[in-house]
């Protein structure tokens, strides 16, 4: 079995960096996105992009759903939007006395959810059964969603005209938030030669199948995690929760709520994930330090002191990993 690991987390993280690099024929910089976005893909979980307009955030989500063989639904998020929208809706046939179904655009493999925080809570709600559950239920009928299903959505800073905040439910169901900054100077000149060239603009192969994919996942699934080093993914999650108890007592006023068990599931499966894009059919506490603010940044409520102190939660979840033993 070790052997036969062996042979699938080399196969696989030959196949996984070859899908980054034909993503990479488009994007230019912003590696951290699309590799977060590449462990998603593998552990099976939601990804959110945060950050403001014009970083290339949908153009890396389009431009990896046309590297991969599978359908590809785009839904841009506005004020106006109806969940039918969404999931489909049933529709009367007057004639024959009966309804027909149509299925809306979360019916792919690949879903971009573009600016998913300009939409009302409702419609933003009836994403939750199908991020959660696979499924669909339009009125008396419940549809199974194509395996591999996975939300990439991408939404703009709270404080941003026309936002609306992502309940915590639906916050919760993202494996990874991850943060989308600036690229650097030179990179930004990389872009403007890409994009605003004489030649045309690159476009992406298909270079991976969903079947690789799928695989991909039951490969990392595989991976071997130590009894230590899921204590050390509890102890930072129990430390979101109960900060005195967990030797941080400077940490309880700046918390209002900590990461639920989910949080603790996803450290895990997102440090698989990682291990096997490195090359190990094992994972270490580095694994977990390294994916712990993509999981974690968006399962903490941080209080109103910590506001007034200008403190986020990724300060917090900085000023934990600091102070929790490391196995």
């Amino acid at each position: 079995m070790s052997d036969r690991l062996t042979e699938d987390v080399t196969k696989f993280q030959g196949r996984f960096a070859a899908l980054k690099a034909e993503v990479g024929k488009v994007l230019v910089g912003q590696d951290d996105m699309l590799h977060r976005l590449v462990l998603g893909l593998l552990a099976g979980g939601h990804v959110l992009l945060e950050g403001v307009p014009g970083l290339a955030k949908t153009l890396v989500i389009r431009t990896l759903a046309e590297a991969v063989d599978g359908t590809f639904s785009r839904i841009q998020f506005t004020p106006d939007m109806l969940p039918g929208d969404v999931v489909g809706t049933q529709i009367f046939n007057p004639r024959e006395g009966s309804y027909t179904v149509r299925k809306g655009p979360v019916f792919g493999n690949l879903i971009l959810a573009d600016e998913i925080n300009r939409a009302p809570a409702k419609v933003q709600s009836a994403l939750l059964e199908a991020m959660q559950e696979k499924q669909v239920t339009l009125g008396d009928q419940t549809f199974r969603l194509a395996e591999p299903f996975l939300v990439l959505a991408t939404q703009n800073p709270i404080e941003q005209e026309g936002t609306y905040p992502l309940p915590e439910a639906q916050l919760d169901r993202f494996m990874l938030k991850v943060k989308v900054g600036y690229p650097s100077r030179d990179d930004e000149v990389k872009i403007i030669d890409r994009m605003a060239g004489a030649g045309a603009e690159p476009s992406a192969s298909k270079v991976m199948t969903t079947d690789e994919i799928l695989a991909g996942r039951e490969a990392t699934r595989q991976v071997f995690v130590d009894d230590k080093v899921k204590r050390y993914a509890v102890d930072l999650v129990a430390a979101t929760r109960d900060p005195k108890g967990s030797g941080l007592p400077a940490l309880a006023p700046l918390i209002d709520n900590g990461a639920s068990v989910r949080a603790s599931i996803s450290l895990v499966k997102v440090a698989k994930a990682q291990a096997l894009l490195s090359g190990r059919t094992y994972i270490s506490p580095h694994d977990i330090k390294t994916i712990a603010h993509d999981v974690l940044r968006h399962r903490i409520l941080v209080s109103y002191e910590a506001e007034a102190q200008g403190k986020t939660t990724d300060h917090v979840i900085a000023s934990i990993l600091e102070n929790v033993p490391v196995p």
